[in-house]
């Protein structure tokens, strides 16, 4: 019998996506023997009311950039295209009907899966796909209800993998963007482009016509 398609989903802001990104996925593709991972930037991030998101199309553009060099990778619009706050239900039900005869494993920080694993019906998500939580060396997920989240699962149902390059972080590239310090080879060339043609994260204000607020 043919062994089914496996698709990894790399959902993010990716506000920018940087190198950490990349290696995370190219890493989880390599161990799971995945036949592609999608990169599915968020619409509205409804976790992240508290800072101001870039515009949608600049996150989905930058991801494209980021990732066209490698023919396992690919980019969805899912996210965005739905409109409205991103839920991660939503984004697994929706590429499910997309791809019939195919297991999903979703790939997510360590510290979301955390979070993740405190939301009400939380199984749920873990019967639509498998779930990677990946994390710099070191991490480790700890406090009382992910512990017990941990016991109800299936063996296979969450794997955690650790990946040096995520001590690299979006937040800490946007700072260095807006104080003017570099972020090559913390992003991929063809981002540093696209953030300095744009203004993106310009602590003059150049680049506040392409942010919008998260409601």
């Amino acid at each position: 019998m043919a062994r089914r398609r496996r698709l990894g989903v790399m959902g993010g802001t990716f506000d920018p996506v940087h190198n950490g990104h990349l290696v995370a996925a190219s890493e989880v593709a390599d161990l799971f023997e995945l036949d592609e991972v999608v990169f599915v930037p968020t619409g509205q991030p409804w976790q992240k009311h508290d800072r101001r998101v870039s515009a949608a199309e600049d996150r989905y553009l930058m991801t494209v950039i980021a990732t066209a060099s490698n023919p396992r990778f690919s980019v969805s619009r899912v996210d965005i295209d739905r409109g409205g706050a991103t839920y991660t239900k939503d984004t697994l039900r929706d590429l499910r009907d997309l791809n019939a005869d195919t297991d999903l494993y979703f790939i997510t920080g360590a510290d979301a899966l955390a979070s993740i694993l405190s939301w009400q019906n939380w199984e749920d998500l873990f019967s639509m796909a498998r779930f990677v939580g990946v994390s710099r060396p070191g991490y480790e997920l700890d406090g009382e209800h992910i512990e017990a989240a941990l016991r109800e699962l299936p063996p296979d149902a969450l794997t955690l993998v650790e990946v040096p390059a995520l001590a690299i972080s979006s937040s800490d590239c946007r700072k260095r963007a807006a104080e003017g310090r570099p972020i090559w080879y913390l992003v991929p060339d063809g981002v540093v482009q696209y953030v300095a043609k744009r203004g993106l994260y310009s602590a003059d204000g150049k680049g506040e016509h392409i942010m919008e607020p998260v409601r």
